[in-house]
Protein backbone atom coordinates (compact mmCIF):
# COMPACT_ATOMS: atom_id res chain seq x y z
CA UNK A 1 0.00 0.00 0.00
CA UNK A 2 1.25 3.48 -0.83
CA UNK A 3 2.11 5.61 2.23
CA UNK A 4 3.70 8.66 0.57
CA UNK A 5 0.37 10.19 -0.49
CA UNK A 6 2.08 11.34 -3.65
CA UNK A 7 0.17 10.80 -6.88
CA UNK A 8 0.97 7.44 -8.42
CA UNK A 9 2.28 6.51 -11.84
CA UNK A 10 3.38 3.22 -13.40
CA UNK A 11 6.33 2.88 -15.79
CA UNK A 12 6.07 -0.26 -17.94
CA UNK A 13 9.38 -0.64 -19.77
CA UNK A 14 10.98 -3.28 -21.93
CA UNK A 15 12.87 -3.97 -25.14
CA UNK A 16 11.18 -4.11 -28.50
CA UNK A 17 8.99 -7.20 -29.03
CA UNK A 18 8.74 -7.97 -25.30
CA UNK A 19 4.94 -7.72 -25.18
CA UNK A 20 4.56 -4.36 -23.44
CA UNK A 21 1.41 -3.34 -25.29
CA UNK A 22 -0.48 -6.60 -24.76
CA UNK A 23 0.36 -6.54 -21.05
CA UNK A 24 -0.70 -2.90 -20.75
CA UNK A 25 -4.04 -3.61 -22.41
CA UNK A 26 -4.71 -6.44 -19.96
CA UNK A 27 -3.86 -4.21 -17.00
CA UNK A 28 -6.27 -1.54 -18.24
CA UNK A 29 -9.03 -4.17 -18.19
CA UNK A 30 -8.50 -4.75 -14.47
CA UNK A 31 -7.43 -1.39 -13.02
CA UNK A 32 -8.34 2.31 -13.39
CA UNK A 33 -5.37 3.01 -15.63
CA UNK A 34 -4.84 5.01 -18.84
CA UNK A 35 -1.96 4.33 -21.21
CA UNK A 36 0.57 6.97 -22.24
CA UNK A 37 2.85 5.82 -25.05
CA UNK A 38 6.56 6.36 -24.42
CA UNK A 39 7.80 5.70 -27.95
CA UNK A 40 9.78 8.16 -30.06
CA UNK A 41 8.45 6.68 -33.33
CA UNK A 42 4.77 6.23 -32.43
CA UNK A 43 4.43 9.97 -31.91
CA UNK A 44 4.58 10.37 -35.71
CA UNK A 45 1.56 9.99 -37.97
CA UNK A 46 1.95 7.60 -40.90
CA UNK A 47 4.53 5.38 -39.21
CA UNK A 48 2.28 2.42 -38.50
CA UNK A 49 3.71 -0.84 -39.80
CA UNK A 50 7.33 -0.30 -38.83
CA UNK A 51 6.36 0.80 -35.32
CA UNK A 52 3.94 -2.09 -34.70
CA UNK A 53 1.32 0.54 -33.94
CA UNK A 54 -1.61 -0.91 -31.95
CA UNK A 55 -4.50 -1.75 -34.25
CA UNK A 56 -7.89 -0.04 -34.14
CA UNK A 57 -9.47 -2.72 -31.97
CA UNK A 58 -6.70 -2.45 -29.39
CA UNK A 59 -6.95 1.34 -29.33
CA UNK A 60 -10.72 1.14 -28.81
CA UNK A 61 -10.23 -1.22 -25.87
CA UNK A 62 -7.34 0.75 -24.41
CA UNK A 63 -6.78 4.23 -25.88
CA UNK A 64 -3.16 5.36 -26.03
CA UNK A 65 -2.17 8.96 -25.36
CA UNK A 66 0.72 10.58 -27.29
CA UNK A 67 0.59 8.54 -30.46
CA UNK A 68 0.01 10.11 -33.90
CA UNK A 69 0.54 13.60 -32.51
CA UNK A 70 3.25 14.90 -34.85
CA UNK A 71 3.84 14.97 -38.60
CA UNK A 72 7.08 13.13 -39.52
CA UNK A 73 8.42 16.34 -41.08
CA UNK A 74 8.42 17.93 -37.61
CA UNK A 75 11.01 16.70 -35.09
CA UNK A 76 9.83 15.82 -31.58
CA UNK A 77 12.17 15.97 -28.60
CA UNK A 78 12.47 14.50 -25.13
CA UNK A 79 11.74 17.95 -23.71
CA UNK A 80 8.49 18.15 -25.68
CA UNK A 81 7.56 14.65 -24.56
CA UNK A 82 8.10 15.59 -20.94
CA UNK A 83 5.85 18.63 -21.22
CA UNK A 84 3.14 16.70 -23.07
CA UNK A 85 3.30 13.72 -20.72
CA UNK A 86 2.99 15.88 -17.59
CA UNK A 87 -0.12 17.56 -19.03
CA UNK A 88 -1.73 14.23 -19.93
CA UNK A 89 -0.88 12.76 -16.53
CA UNK A 90 -2.72 15.64 -14.84
CA UNK A 91 -5.74 15.05 -17.09
CA UNK A 92 -5.74 11.32 -16.31
CA UNK A 93 -5.63 11.96 -12.57
CA UNK A 94 -8.48 14.45 -12.89
CA UNK A 95 -10.56 11.58 -14.28
CA UNK A 96 -9.72 9.47 -11.23
CA UNK A 97 -7.28 7.20 -13.06
CA UNK A 98 -3.59 6.35 -12.78
CA UNK A 99 -1.15 7.03 -15.64
CA UNK A 100 0.42 3.87 -17.11
CA UNK A 101 3.43 4.93 -19.18
CA UNK A 102 4.40 2.21 -21.65
CA UNK A 103 7.29 2.01 -24.06
CA UNK A 104 10.92 1.46 -24.84
CA UNK A 105 12.25 4.99 -25.40
CA UNK A 106 14.23 5.20 -22.19
CA UNK A 107 15.45 8.73 -22.89
CA UNK A 108 11.81 9.84 -22.59
CA UNK A 109 11.35 7.96 -19.31
CA UNK A 110 14.53 9.53 -17.94
CA UNK A 111 13.50 13.04 -19.03
CA UNK A 112 10.09 12.62 -17.39
CA UNK A 113 11.39 11.20 -14.13
CA UNK A 114 14.46 13.36 -13.60
CA UNK A 115 13.85 16.48 -15.67
CA UNK A 116 16.29 17.97 -18.17
CA UNK A 117 19.21 20.11 -17.16
CA UNK A 118 20.19 23.30 -18.94
CA UNK A 119 23.08 21.47 -20.59
CA UNK A 120 22.34 17.75 -20.43
CA UNK A 121 24.89 15.22 -19.31
CA UNK A 122 25.96 12.55 -21.76
CA UNK A 123 23.20 9.99 -22.21
CA UNK A 124 24.56 6.46 -22.80
CA UNK A 125 21.50 5.33 -24.77
CA UNK A 126 21.57 8.27 -27.18
CA UNK A 127 25.34 8.18 -27.45
CA UNK A 128 25.35 4.46 -28.27
CA UNK A 129 22.81 5.04 -31.04
CA UNK A 130 24.86 7.89 -32.51
CA UNK A 131 28.08 5.90 -32.34
CA UNK A 132 26.34 3.04 -34.11
CA UNK A 133 25.25 5.46 -36.86
CA UNK A 134 28.80 6.81 -37.02
CA UNK A 135 30.08 3.31 -37.73
CA UNK A 136 27.43 2.60 -40.34
CA UNK A 137 27.17 5.97 -42.12
CA UNK A 138 30.44 7.75 -41.43
CA UNK A 139 31.28 11.08 -39.83
CA UNK A 140 30.52 13.11 -42.96
CA UNK A 141 26.87 12.00 -42.89
CA UNK A 142 26.53 12.97 -39.22
CA UNK A 143 28.10 16.36 -39.88
CA UNK A 144 25.60 16.93 -42.69
CA UNK A 145 22.79 16.15 -40.27
CA UNK A 146 24.25 18.68 -37.83
CA UNK A 147 24.32 21.27 -40.62
CA UNK A 148 20.62 20.68 -41.19
CA UNK A 149 19.57 21.10 -37.55
CA UNK A 150 22.21 23.51 -36.21
CA UNK A 151 24.08 25.40 -38.94
CA UNK A 152 25.85 27.63 -36.43
CA UNK A 153 27.31 24.70 -34.51
CA UNK A 154 28.22 22.89 -37.73
CA UNK A 155 30.14 25.96 -38.89
CA UNK A 156 32.20 25.92 -35.68
CA UNK A 157 32.71 22.15 -35.48
CA UNK A 158 35.05 20.68 -38.05
CA UNK A 159 33.73 17.76 -40.08
CA UNK A 160 36.66 15.64 -38.87
CA UNK A 161 35.93 16.13 -35.14
CA UNK A 162 33.77 13.14 -34.15
CA UNK A 163 33.62 13.93 -30.43
CA UNK A 164 32.16 17.41 -30.88
CA UNK A 165 29.85 16.36 -33.75
CA UNK A 166 28.42 13.54 -31.64
CA UNK A 167 27.99 15.82 -28.63
CA UNK A 168 26.12 18.47 -30.62
CA UNK A 169 23.80 15.84 -32.06
CA UNK A 170 23.34 14.27 -28.63
CA UNK A 171 22.29 17.61 -27.11
CA UNK A 172 19.74 18.08 -29.87
CA UNK A 173 18.33 14.56 -29.43
CA UNK A 174 17.94 15.06 -25.68
CA UNK A 175 16.66 18.63 -25.53
CA UNK A 176 15.13 19.28 -28.95
CA UNK A 177 17.16 22.49 -29.16
CA UNK A 178 20.27 23.19 -31.22
CA UNK A 179 23.41 23.40 -29.13
CA UNK A 180 24.02 26.94 -30.37
CA UNK A 181 20.60 28.09 -29.14
CA UNK A 182 20.40 26.30 -25.81
CA UNK A 183 19.66 29.00 -23.25
CA UNK A 184 20.67 28.98 -19.61
CA UNK A 185 17.21 28.45 -18.17
CA UNK A 186 15.63 25.72 -16.07
CA UNK A 187 14.20 22.73 -17.89
CA UNK A 188 12.04 21.01 -15.31
CA UNK A 189 12.14 19.53 -11.84
CA UNK A 190 12.17 15.81 -11.02
CA UNK A 191 8.81 14.07 -11.24
CA UNK A 192 6.80 14.43 -8.03
CA UNK A 193 5.17 11.00 -8.10
CA UNK A 194 5.35 7.63 -6.46
CA UNK A 195 6.48 5.55 -9.43
CA UNK A 196 6.24 1.78 -9.78
CA UNK A 197 8.74 0.58 -12.39
CA UNK A 198 7.98 -2.67 -14.19
CA UNK A 199 10.71 -3.99 -16.45
CA UNK A 200 10.13 -6.84 -18.91
CA UNK A 201 13.18 -9.02 -19.53
CA UNK A 202 13.64 -12.41 -21.26
CA UNK A 203 14.69 -15.62 -19.57
CA UNK A 204 16.91 -16.20 -22.61
CA UNK A 205 18.05 -13.70 -25.24
CA UNK A 206 17.25 -16.30 -27.89
CA UNK A 207 13.56 -15.96 -26.99
CA UNK A 208 13.69 -12.22 -27.58
CA UNK A 209 15.58 -12.70 -30.85
CA UNK A 210 12.92 -15.11 -32.07
CA UNK A 211 10.20 -12.57 -31.26
CA UNK A 212 12.11 -9.85 -33.10
CA UNK A 213 12.43 -12.07 -36.17
CA UNK A 214 8.71 -12.82 -36.12
CA UNK A 215 7.83 -9.16 -35.74
CA UNK A 216 10.11 -8.22 -38.63
CA UNK A 217 8.54 -10.88 -40.85
CA UNK A 218 5.09 -9.50 -40.01
CA UNK A 219 6.20 -5.97 -40.86
CA UNK A 220 7.74 -6.94 -44.19
CA UNK A 221 4.71 -9.02 -45.14
CA UNK A 222 2.38 -6.29 -43.91
CA UNK A 223 3.73 -3.64 -46.25
CA UNK A 224 6.66 -1.82 -44.64
CA UNK A 225 8.16 -1.20 -48.07
CA UNK A 226 4.95 0.37 -49.37
CA UNK A 227 4.64 2.49 -46.24
CA UNK A 228 8.14 3.90 -46.68
CA UNK A 229 7.56 4.44 -50.42
CA UNK A 230 4.51 6.52 -49.54
CA UNK A 231 6.55 8.60 -47.11
CA UNK A 232 9.22 9.14 -49.77
CA UNK A 233 6.53 10.13 -52.24
CA UNK A 234 5.43 13.07 -50.12
CA UNK A 235 8.47 15.01 -51.27
CA UNK A 236 8.95 16.98 -48.05
CA UNK A 237 10.72 14.30 -46.03
CA UNK A 238 14.37 13.29 -45.94
CA UNK A 239 16.45 10.57 -44.33
CA UNK A 240 17.94 12.81 -41.63
CA UNK A 241 14.62 13.55 -39.93
CA UNK A 242 14.27 11.89 -36.49
CA UNK A 243 11.11 10.05 -37.58
CA UNK A 244 12.95 8.37 -40.45
CA UNK A 245 15.98 7.40 -38.41
CA UNK A 246 13.84 4.94 -36.46
CA UNK A 247 14.95 1.34 -36.83
CA UNK A 248 13.31 -0.22 -39.86
CA UNK A 249 12.47 3.06 -41.55
CA UNK A 250 16.09 4.09 -41.78
CA UNK A 251 17.19 0.86 -43.44
CA UNK A 252 14.19 0.66 -45.77
CA UNK A 253 14.60 4.29 -46.85
CA UNK A 254 18.28 3.70 -47.66
CA UNK A 255 17.41 0.62 -49.73
CA UNK A 256 14.64 2.37 -51.66
CA UNK A 257 16.94 5.35 -52.28
CA UNK A 258 19.52 2.99 -53.80
CA UNK A 259 22.08 3.54 -51.06
CA UNK A 260 21.91 -0.07 -49.87
CA UNK A 261 21.02 -3.33 -51.64
CA UNK A 262 17.31 -4.04 -51.49
CA UNK A 263 17.83 -7.78 -51.11
CA UNK A 264 19.69 -7.17 -47.84
CA UNK A 265 17.21 -4.78 -46.24
CA UNK A 266 15.58 -7.42 -44.03
CA UNK A 267 18.95 -8.54 -42.71
CA UNK A 268 19.99 -4.95 -41.99
CA UNK A 269 16.76 -4.23 -40.12
CA UNK A 270 17.15 -7.42 -38.10
CA UNK A 271 20.72 -6.60 -37.08
CA UNK A 272 19.78 -3.03 -36.16
CA UNK A 273 16.78 -4.18 -34.14
CA UNK A 274 18.84 -6.70 -32.19
CA UNK A 275 21.41 -4.01 -31.43
CA UNK A 276 18.66 -1.67 -30.29
CA UNK A 277 17.13 -4.34 -28.05
CA UNK A 278 20.54 -5.04 -26.53
CA UNK A 279 20.95 -1.36 -25.65
CA UNK A 280 17.46 -1.30 -24.18
CA UNK A 281 18.21 -4.29 -21.96
CA UNK A 282 21.51 -2.80 -20.83
CA UNK A 283 19.72 0.37 -19.78
CA UNK A 284 16.91 -1.57 -18.14
CA UNK A 285 19.31 -3.70 -16.09
CA UNK A 286 20.93 -0.58 -14.68
CA UNK A 287 17.73 1.23 -13.73
CA UNK A 288 17.26 1.59 -9.95
CA UNK A 289 14.14 0.45 -8.10
CA UNK A 290 13.04 -1.75 -10.98
CA UNK A 291 10.62 -4.65 -10.59
CA UNK A 292 11.80 -7.20 -13.16
CA UNK A 293 9.44 -9.69 -14.77
CA UNK A 294 10.50 -12.40 -17.22
CA UNK A 295 7.99 -11.91 -20.01
CA UNK A 296 8.29 -15.46 -21.35
CA UNK A 297 8.07 -17.34 -18.04
CA UNK A 298 4.29 -17.88 -18.01
CA UNK A 299 1.36 -16.06 -16.38
CA UNK A 300 2.95 -12.65 -16.85
CA UNK A 301 -0.34 -10.81 -16.36
CA UNK A 302 -1.03 -12.60 -13.09
CA UNK A 303 2.44 -11.94 -11.72
CA UNK A 304 2.31 -8.25 -12.56
CA UNK A 305 -1.21 -7.93 -11.15
CA UNK A 306 -0.07 -9.35 -7.82
CA UNK A 307 2.58 -6.63 -7.62
CA UNK A 308 0.01 -3.96 -8.54
CA UNK A 309 -2.38 -5.22 -5.88
CA UNK A 310 0.39 -4.70 -3.30
CA UNK A 311 1.32 -1.24 -4.51
CA UNK A 312 -1.71 0.53 -5.96
CA UNK A 313 -3.52 2.81 -3.50
CA UNK A 314 -7.04 3.24 -4.81
CA UNK A 315 -7.86 5.75 -2.05
CA UNK A 316 -5.60 8.25 -3.84
CA UNK A 317 -7.55 8.11 -7.09
CA UNK A 318 -11.20 8.01 -6.03
CA UNK A 319 -13.19 10.85 -7.54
Amino acid sequence: MNESRLPQAIFLMGPTASGKTSLAVELVRHYPLEIISVDSALVYRGLDIGTARPDAETLRAAPHHLIDIRDPAEPYSAAEFRQDALCVMDEIRARGHVPLLVGGTFLYFRALEHGLSDMPAADPVVRAQLENELQQDGLAALHRRLQAIDPAAAARIHATDPQRVLRALEVYEITGQPLSELHASGRGEPLSCDVLKIGLVPTDRAVLHARIEQRLATMLEGGLEAEVRALMGRGDLHAELPALRAVGYRQMWAALAGDEPMDKVGERILVATRQYARRQLTWLRGEPEMNYFEFDAGNLVGRVMRRLDEWLDLTLIKK
